[in-house]
């Protein structure tokens, strides 16, 4: 049975409520292992058929613990897992757009297949205060991140990637 990987970072809760969502429909399907980014490392990406990278956008960037897991994984999987599927997920105060474009340009060194256009979710936290605060993400944000974690499973599960 193929094995599906989700990792994420979250300082706030928004990228691990979007990530939970993704786990919750995709273990239904496949085995599912949702991992935290400082706790993930090269052994999880060889182990697994499909990836769901999620993150928060900080500062215009992926998250420093983010970017942490995939220095540390770049070098020791690359070459082993080209052509695999992946989507990635953002959680963003704004636009989200330039972490969509870093985490495309790692799978893109990994030569991984991306299945599906990146989710952005928007919190629209602008001020100091909004952006440090716990975030509650409403279903309907967390709907299409379900859908995602659904589609990747089924994808896997069939061979259709």
């Amino acid at each position: 049975m193929p094995e599906l990987l989700i990792v994420y970072h979250s300082r706030t809760g928004g990228s691990r409520q979007m990530a939970e969502a993704a786990y919750g429909a995709a273990k239904a399907e496949i085995t599912t292992t949702l991992i935290q980014a400082d706790q993930a490392g090269p052994e999880h990406l060889l182990a697994a058929d499909g990836y769901i990278f999620c993150a928060p956008e900080n500062l215009a960037a992926i998250s420093g613990v983010m970017k942490d897991f995939f220095d540390r994984a770049y070098y020791p999987v690359l070459g082993r897992i080209e052509g695999r599927p992946y989507a990635q997920m953002v959680c963003a105060g704004s636009d989200g757009e330039n972490a969509v474009r870093q985490i495309a340009r790692i799978a893109t060194g990994w030569r991984l297949k991306p299945v599906q256009e990146p989710i952005i979710v928007g919190t629209n936290a602008q001020s100091p205060e909004a952006i440090l605060a716990p975030k509650t993400l409403s279903v309907e944000k967390l709907a299409p991140c379900s859908d995602l974690g659904a589609a990747m499973a089924m994808g896997l599960a069939m061979g259709v990637f």
